[in-house]
Parts: C-alpha cells; sequence; structure tokens
C-alpha cells in the first residue's frame, strides 16, 4: 500500500483527482466508484476539471436494495447529482436497488462486472473496517451479493433518512473478490471516526474481522487519509 496522509479532504480530493486524470490519460476506460461524503471532495475536483469521461465507463461499488433510482437517498441518485450530470460517462451502471429477483439482478451485475473488468476503483472505509457493504465477518472471495447491513451501519446512515425507520436494511454490493481484481484502487478516509478502521486495514492481521485488510492482498492500492483519520497509525 501507499500511504498519503493529508491535511483535510479537501487536499485528499486533489490527490484521487491526480490518480484519475492519469488513469485516464494512460487509457484507463472503466471506472469504479463509491457514494457517500467520502468521495465529494474527489467528484468535485472532477467536475471542475477539463477530464472527459464520453469514452468511459462506471461501475458502482452498491445500491440500497428496495430504493427506486429516483429517491433522493438512492446511490444512483446520489451519483447523478454529483458527477453524472456535470461529467457524463459513456455508460454508467449501478445496482438496480428495485429489481423484482435480488438472486437475478446479482447474477445481471456480476455479468457488467465481467465484460468491463475495472481499471480504478474508488473506495471508502465504514468505522467497522467495511468496504462497499462488506460488513465484519465478509468473504474475501465473495461476488456482488445482497447485504443484511449491521446496526452500526444502519445507525451511521440514518443521519441522510428524515428517520431512522425509513433506513434501508439490505443493499446489493460488490463483493470483496471482485473489488481484489480492480487494476488499481484508491481508499479515501477522512476524520478521527475512521482512525481505528485505517489502523486496522494498514497495520493490523489480513482478516474478515476487518474487511479492508483484504486490501493488503492487492498489488496496487494508494490510500488517501487526513491527519486525523491517521491518528492510530503507529509507523
Amino acid at each position: 500500500m501507499k500511504l498519503i496522509v493529508v491535511k483535510d479532504s479537501e487536499q485528499g480530493g486533489k490527490e484521487a483527482y491526480q490518480i484519475f486524470a492519469e488513469a485516464l490519460k494512460n487509457g484507463a476506460t472503466v471506472f469504479g466508484l463509491a457514494t457517500g461524503s467520502t468521495p465529494l471532495t474527489t467528484y468535485q475536483k472532477l467536475v471542475a476539471s477539463k477530464l472527459d469521461f464520453s469514452d468511459a465507463i462506471s461501475i458502482n461499488l452498491d445500491e440500497y436494495v428496495g430504493l427506486k433510482p429516483d429517491n433522493p437517498q438512492s446511490y444512483q441518485y446520489f451519483m447523478q447529482e454529483h458527477l453524472f450530470k456535470s461529467k457524463p460517462f459513456k455508460r454508467s451502471y449501478l445496482p438496480q436497488g428495485d429489481a423484482k429477483d435480488a438472486a437475478q439482478e446479482v447474477k445481471r451485475y456480476d455479468r457488467v462486472i465481467a465484460e468491463n473488468p475495472i481499471d480504478l476503483q474508488l473506495l471508502g472505509i465504514g468505522r467497522n473496517g467495511h468496504i462497499g457493504f462488506n460488513e465484519p465477518g465478509s468473504d474475501f472471495t465473495s461476488a456482488t451479493h445482497k447485504v443484511a447491513l449491521t446496526p452500526s451501519t444502519i445507525a451511521a446512515n440514518a443521519r441522510f433518512f428524515k428517520n431512522k425507520d425509513e433506513v434501508p436494511r439490505y443493499a446489493y454490493s460488490m463483493g470483496i473478490g471482485t473489488i481484489l481484481k480492480s487494476k488499481k484502487i484508491i481508499l479515501e478516509a477522512f476524520g478521527a471516526a475512521k482512525a481505528a478502521a485505517v489502523a486496522a486495514m494498514i497495520e493490523g492481521p489480513v482478516t474478515p474481522a476487518c474487511p479492508a485488510s483484504a486490501l493488503q492482498k492487492h498489488a496496487d492500492v494508494v490510500v488517501i487519509v487526513d491527519e486525523a483519520a491517521a491518528a492510530k497509525l503507529k509507523k
């Protein structure tokens, strides 16, 4: 892993932007994308840039089960608002949250990824070490699957909903095995609340108890953290 420690998320977004720009310049055509507050500065830098993704493909990590694409809390809506409406891709794929058949939906999404191998994958990390919605205990060889979200993840997501009963209990997520097939990975983490997870990911044992620790097995990972998120690293 290459570790980049920055002052704040603004500087972190600049660092990630540079990696996106370099990847695009070097011929990358498939970009794995993430949602949530962590990648927002990266998307802001991409939107403000002259980079052209009109010949590229995007594939998102995950989506809540049960939400339609036009639901303001869906990840489809998030991506449209924060990136796609300003920087359209040739094709953009997300799991279909309102799919009627979960088993068929995960098979469909695995086919999408198999047909479009990911050149650069952007990740965040949960306080419990999850990547995508791969919660602690997840199989490191897993493909796309329907996930029962843990109470801590549901609680963390509750701030985005009017009341806690609206928070989805399930999500579709790329599996860890799928994520590890990406040619290059960026993981961003900002804030003191992520410090323990960052330390476990980088310096802890490779264990399903910290799903992000699987990234230690990957050949090309760049970890971008601010000083607060790096606070518990020993080295």
